[in-house]
Protein backbone atom coordinates (compact mmCIF):
# COMPACT_ATOMS: atom_id res chain seq x y z
CA UNK A 1 0.00 0.00 0.00
CA UNK A 2 1.53 3.21 -0.94
CA UNK A 3 0.43 5.87 2.06
CA UNK A 4 -0.15 10.09 2.06
CA UNK A 5 2.18 12.14 3.85
CA UNK A 6 1.09 15.91 5.26
CA UNK A 7 3.75 18.56 5.95
CA UNK A 8 2.48 21.52 7.87
CA UNK A 9 3.61 24.93 8.51
CA UNK A 10 5.78 25.61 5.60
CA UNK A 11 6.21 29.11 6.62
CA UNK A 12 8.15 27.84 10.33
CA UNK A 13 8.84 24.60 9.88
CA UNK A 14 12.32 24.24 10.42
CA UNK A 15 15.27 23.83 8.13
CA UNK A 16 19.20 22.69 8.01
CA UNK A 17 21.41 24.78 8.87
CA UNK A 18 22.66 27.82 6.37
CA UNK A 19 25.48 27.28 4.22
CA UNK A 20 27.35 29.47 1.80
CA UNK A 21 25.46 29.27 -1.49
CA UNK A 22 27.68 27.40 -4.37
CA UNK A 23 26.54 29.86 -7.66
CA UNK A 24 26.25 33.30 -5.61
CA UNK A 25 27.31 36.11 -7.05
CA UNK A 26 27.39 38.06 -3.65
CA UNK A 27 30.00 37.61 -1.10
CA UNK A 28 28.39 35.97 1.89
CA UNK A 29 25.13 34.92 0.53
CA UNK A 30 23.88 31.92 2.40
CA UNK A 31 20.85 29.48 1.78
CA UNK A 32 18.93 26.78 3.82
CA UNK A 33 16.77 23.97 2.70
CA UNK A 34 14.82 20.72 3.94
CA UNK A 35 14.09 18.00 1.88
CA UNK A 36 10.75 16.71 2.42
CA UNK A 37 9.72 14.21 -0.40
CA UNK A 38 11.43 12.56 -2.85
CA UNK A 39 9.69 9.60 -5.06
CA UNK A 40 10.40 6.18 -4.95
CA UNK A 41 12.66 6.32 -8.68
CA UNK A 42 14.30 9.70 -7.49
CA UNK A 43 12.74 11.93 -10.26
CA UNK A 44 10.55 14.26 -8.60
CA UNK A 45 11.81 16.04 -5.41
CA UNK A 46 9.72 18.73 -2.56
CA UNK A 47 11.05 20.95 -0.38
CA UNK A 48 11.55 24.16 1.34
CA UNK A 49 14.77 26.65 0.90
CA UNK A 50 15.40 30.16 1.68
CA UNK A 51 18.10 32.41 0.63
CA UNK A 52 19.61 35.39 2.19
CA UNK A 53 19.66 38.83 -0.30
CA UNK A 54 21.71 38.72 -2.86
CA UNK A 55 22.86 37.25 -6.37
CA UNK A 56 23.37 34.12 -7.73
CA UNK A 57 22.82 32.44 -11.00
CA UNK A 58 20.73 29.01 -11.58
CA UNK A 59 20.54 26.44 -14.35
CA UNK A 60 17.91 24.16 -14.40
CA UNK A 61 19.15 21.93 -17.74
CA UNK A 62 18.40 18.48 -16.21
CA UNK A 63 15.18 19.29 -14.10
CA UNK A 64 12.21 21.90 -14.04
CA UNK A 65 11.10 23.88 -10.86
CA UNK A 66 8.08 24.74 -9.56
CA UNK A 67 8.33 27.53 -6.55
CA UNK A 68 5.46 28.84 -4.46
CA UNK A 69 7.13 31.80 -2.56
CA UNK A 70 6.02 31.94 0.99
CA UNK A 71 7.80 35.02 2.01
CA UNK A 72 10.33 37.69 0.65
CA UNK A 73 11.26 39.31 -2.85
CA UNK A 74 13.03 38.45 -5.62
CA UNK A 75 14.17 39.49 -9.22
CA UNK A 76 14.25 36.02 -11.83
CA UNK A 77 15.75 37.08 -15.24
CA UNK A 78 16.58 34.95 -17.75
CA UNK A 79 20.05 34.26 -18.98
CA UNK A 80 19.86 36.07 -22.39
CA UNK A 81 18.13 39.52 -19.71
CA UNK A 82 15.36 39.89 -21.94
CA UNK A 83 12.63 38.59 -19.96
CA UNK A 84 12.69 39.51 -15.99
CA UNK A 85 10.07 39.36 -13.34
CA UNK A 86 9.59 40.36 -9.66
CA UNK A 87 8.40 37.53 -7.28
CA UNK A 88 6.78 37.90 -4.23
CA UNK A 89 5.17 36.08 -1.32
CA UNK A 90 2.16 34.43 -2.70
CA UNK A 91 3.21 33.99 -6.36
CA UNK A 92 4.27 30.96 -8.26
CA UNK A 93 7.50 30.77 -10.16
CA UNK A 94 7.84 28.18 -12.82
CA UNK A 95 11.33 27.20 -13.94
CA UNK A 96 10.86 24.56 -16.95
CA UNK A 97 13.81 22.31 -17.59
CA UNK A 98 16.25 24.08 -19.97
CA UNK A 99 15.81 27.36 -18.02
CA UNK A 100 18.85 29.16 -16.99
CA UNK A 101 19.26 32.81 -15.56
CA UNK A 102 19.94 34.47 -12.44
CA UNK A 103 17.75 35.61 -9.15
CA UNK A 104 18.35 38.56 -7.70
CA UNK A 105 16.97 38.63 -3.85
CA UNK A 106 15.44 41.47 -2.10
CA UNK A 107 14.11 40.55 0.98
CA UNK A 108 15.23 37.47 2.68
CA UNK A 109 13.47 34.13 0.94
CA UNK A 110 11.56 31.21 1.92
CA UNK A 111 9.83 28.74 -1.15
CA UNK A 112 8.26 25.72 -1.10
CA UNK A 113 9.96 23.78 -4.34
CA UNK A 114 9.20 20.91 -6.55
CA UNK A 115 11.98 19.36 -8.65
CA UNK A 116 10.46 17.57 -11.55
CA UNK A 117 13.68 15.43 -13.72
CA UNK A 118 10.68 13.52 -15.30
CA UNK A 119 11.57 14.74 -18.68
CA UNK A 120 14.96 12.99 -18.61
CA UNK A 121 13.31 9.32 -18.80
CA UNK A 122 13.11 9.32 -22.11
Amino acid sequence: MIDHEVFNDLAIIALDTFKDKPTSLTKGQQEASLLLWTSADGHSKLGVWECQPGRFTADRSTAGEYCHIITGRATVTNVDGINSHEIKAGDLLVLPQGWKGEWIIHEHMRKFFIIDASHNLK
